[in-house]
């Protein structure tokens, strides 16, 4: 029951427009979006395409690097090695990697495509892959320079390849300053 003077919420049309939130909440909002659909249709390749979009990822640069070491193909794609292992192992089981020793190191795996790994080393549609193929076609190449220095940017301060660098205060004028 409402209070007596309380109006009922009827949204504007305008309402339902993105408000304006500012550089850095907009490209947050933007990259949470992103990342939102990486994973949808990650699962959506699982069951189309029998293998996740990470999966794939590292299966087409194993296909671009013949007997990659797994050190050297986690450093390739920013993740520490204990992050690819479960990936390599996955891909290896499914009979899409080979696994082979480093001569030089036995301690360390070089890994390969399987002809099963090689069947699925193509251009594909319904896969990430597919949908970024699609979305850079759209950029102008200038445009695209400019995103891949601030993702590079971005992944460097978020700690890929080293820990980030503290800062005594926000960066950004949309950050007010602490008071004690």
């Amino acid at each position: 029951m409402k209070a007596i003077g309380e109006a009922s919420f009827q949204p504007h049309a305008d309402e339902y427009q993105r408000p304006q939130l500012g550089e850095v909440l907009e490209f947050m909002r933007l990259l949470w979006a992103v990342d939102h659909q990486l994973k949808s249709t990650s699962k959506l390749m699982e069951t189309t395409v029998g293998i996740t979009g990470p999966q794939r990822l590292v299966l087409r640069l194993v296909g671009r690097y013949p007997g990659i070491p797994a050190g050297r193909l986690a450093q390739i794609l920013h993740v520490h090695p204990s992050t690819l292992t479960g990936v390599l192992k996955r891909l290896e089981k499914r009979g899409y990697l080979e696994r082979r020793s480093d001569p030089l190191d036995a301690r360390k795996a070089r890994f390969s495509l399987t002809d099963t790994g090689r069947a699925l080393d193509v251009p594909s549609y319904g896969t990430v892959e597919a949908a970024v193929e699609r979305a850079l076609s759209r950029v102008p190449k200038t445009q695209l320079v400019g995103a891949q220095d601030v993702l590079t940017v971005l992944a460097e301060e978020l700690g890929v390849g080293h820990p980030p660098t503290p800062t005594k205060e926000p960066v950004g004028s949309s950050y007010l300053p602490r008071t004690g």
